[in-house]
């Protein structure tokens, strides 16, 4: 999934265009920028900076909903000899109950891909793992690789909370996230499956985050 993300280019961009808005100290989230990766050794002076997201999360699979709670996701971004350039940080997720599947929770993991530079087509791309848990599960029962392309979500459109330090708001969804069978999840791997509704394929599931993300310069 791309948990996620709205780039620093992107929202540089868009707010020339968002609302300005004002949060409650209650709405708007700690930011922690302890996992934000270093620049590179050929990154262009003073042109890097860390993006900490704070997001909420929901996967809807064929109508079955599964709240994620909180996500959240660093990277760092800049030019190296003049060209844009990225890092990926971490992403964090504590595990949440699974509707439907008493006893059962699903914790998300980085996948090991992310472009977190938007582009006419999307705002980013994130892959994602899960892994399920439940006592009679086998220990590394998962769900992945799930490949998340996010687009701006009319709900929630972007908006500017703070410029300093800079603070926005704003929604994402993949509307076409196809989502694979279990793996590794032992003799009750096919009933985990029929519960959820896997395989489900593009157009049967939604990734959606409402997100607040905050900047700051390396």
């Amino acid at each position: 999934m791309k948990l996620l993300a709205l780039g620093a280019a992107a929202v540089a961009v868009a707010a020339l265009a968002v609302t300005s808005g004002t949060a409650s100290a209650d709405e708007v989230p700690a930011f922690d920028f302890t996992d934000c990766p270093a620049p590179p050794p050929a990154a262009d002076p003073g042109t890097w900076r860390c993006e900490a997201f704070v997001s909420q999360g929901k996967l809807t699979i064929d109508g079955r909903e599964i709240p994620l709670g909180e996500i959240r996701l660093t990277f760092s971004e800049g030019r190296v000899n003049g060209a844009y350039a990225q890092e990926f940080g971490t992403l964090r997720h504590a595990p949440v109950t699974v509707p439907g599947l008493a006893g059962t929770t699903l914790q998300l993991h980085y996948g090991g891909h992310s472009d977190f530079q938007s582009n006419a087509e999307r705002r980013g791309e994130l892959d994602v793992t899960a892994t399920l848990r439940h006592p009679l599960l086998r220990k590394g029962c998962t769900l992945g690789v799930l490949h998340t392309v996010v687009h701006d979500d009319p709900a929630v459109p972007p908006t500017v909370i703070s410029k300093n330090p800079p603070t926005m708001h704003f929604g994402v969804v993949d509307p076409d996230l196809a989502l694979p069978a279990t793996h590794g999840c032992g003799v009750l791997g096919p009933l985990v499956d029929r519960r959820l509704g896997l395989p489900s394929p593009s157009g049967a599931n939604t990734f959606h985050q409402t997100t607040y993300v905050q900047y700051k310069q390396l």
